[in-house]
């Protein structure tokens, strides 16, 4: 049985967790192949764990590390419930990056995306350390808000639809701390690093997809009213737990999630005859309690009793609440079909999924090439499954909503460098 370190106490590791790294340029829209990653216990950069190099991809295999025992995360726990490891990545002609306190669950994939810089005059590496998970560390309680906000008030700005944004402003810290820094995220990106900052991955699914919505909900309601920029403010949204939601730089988030986010992005949560997303606050549950929110242990207990994801949310936000989709996708370049495209299928639709994915191949050579001919053909199905495998979802062939935004969403990224250079 093997012993992990965490800050603060030494226990033994019962389970084991995976971790994978993806390496790509600063942009996240090329790979870089033979990086070369290293992992140890944090607080111990003297003893190595194992080494590993990233393949075509900019992928590492999946490694395993040891993980405290399941209870302490389904349940809540005075334990920490993840072990901490270091990652440090070196490659040739770019800066090396150093993430400390990279958490890891048993039974569940981690995933660590790291985005390496040319060397710049004057740095010698990036480091990023992730603080505690908003579960186990010392946060501040949200403070109250109406869960939907006025509009038509002089001066307000509201936008005439929801849509969902293809990046938001996100304040690191609180509203009026102007020497806090404003990061560019990615609407996706930032989802999935909050829901890995505010619930664990081992949760049921049902809990998981319940607090993704809580969250996406509550998100574009700030970008629905312009809530901080209709204050002054240049940004979308914080990171500060008393006003908005959890967003760690540089964290690891977890694959199950990633997953879950990418096949409900644009949704959001509803109540009849209002137009904006609802303000869907929530805490703990159990060292703060919140009538008439959320309670986020309380939303895992619901779901392993066997309650769905909407089950749980009208538990805490009442019966007329209900799941909504967003009328506009930004920064895409062609809207999702209507129906999954797979083999036998033909048309406009097949011709831009071709398109794009023979320009993804470019920097994924992994990849094949097909031809650009509008028939969902053997070829195509096999290059759609390969970009499912290095990308994370299920690598069935079949181009569903999930596949299709996904395959958009790095297409725009690959065409967006080649216009740079």
């Amino acid at each position: 049985m093997g012993i992990y370190r965490m800050r603060a106490m030494e226990i033994e590791a019962e389970e084991m967790g995976r971790l994978q790294i993806r390496v790509t340029t600063a942009s996240g829209a090329r790979p870089i192949v033979g990086a070369k990653v290293a992992i140890y216990y944090t607080g111990e950069p003297e003893n190595e764990l194992m080494e590993a190099t990233t393949d075509e991809s900019g992928q590492t295999e999946e490694l395993e590390l040891h993980a405290p025992p399941l209870e302490y995360s389904v349940n809540p726990s005075e334990q920490q419930p993840y072990s901490e490891y270091t990652i440090q990545v070196s490659a040739e002609g770019y800066e090396p990056v150093e993430v400390a306190g990279a958490e890891i669950l048993p039974e569940v994939t981690a995933v660590q995306e790291i985005h390496m810089r040319k060397p710049e005059p004057g740095e010698e590496f990036q480091r990023y350390v992730i603080g505690p998970h908003t579960l186990f560390g010392d946060y501040p309680p949200k403070i109250a808000e109406a869960e939907i906000k006025p509009t038509g008030q002089s001066g307000e700005i509201v936008l005439s639809r929801v849509v969902v944004p293809e990046y938001i402003i996100v304040h690191d810290g609180v509203p009026t701390d102007s020497t806090a820094t404003n990061y560019w995220v990615r609407y996706k990106d930032y989802i999935k690093n909050v829901a890995s900052s505010e619930i664990y991955a081992t949760w049921t699914d049902a809990a998981i997809r319940a607090n993704i919505l809580a969250i996406m909900s509550f998100t574009l309601n700030r970008v629905y009213t312009e809530w901080y920029r209709n204050k002054g403010y240049d940004f979308t949204i914080t990171s500060s737990t008393a006003f908005d939601h959890k967003w760690i730089n540089g964290r690891n988030i977890f694959e199950n999630i990633s997953r879950i986010v990418d096949e409900m992005f644009g949704n959001y949560l509803s109540r009849p005859n209002v137009k904006q997303p609802i303000l869907t606050q929530y805490c703990d549950g159990r060292r703060v309690t919140c009538p008439n929110w959320m309670s986020q242990w309380g939303s895992q207990s619901l779901g392993e009793q066997g309650y769905t994801a909407v089950d749980i949310l009208r538990y805490y936000y009442g019966d007329s609440i209900y799941i909504n989709t967003a009328e506009q996708i930004s920064g895409v370049p062609y809207s999702w079909p209507g129906a999954d495209l797979t083999v036998g299928a033909s048309g406009q639709k097949v011709l831009q999924l071709q398109e794009q994915l023979n320009a993804i191949a470019q920097n994924y050579p992994a990849i094949p090439r097909i031809a650009e001919d509008g028939i969902f053909g053997p070829a195509t199905k096999a290059a759609v499954s390969t970009f499912q495998s290095i990308f994370g979802l299920p690598a069935n062939g079949v181009v569903d909503y999930t596949t299709w935004y996904k395959i958009s969403e790095i297409y725009v990224a690959v065409t967006r460098i080649a216009e740079l250079n």
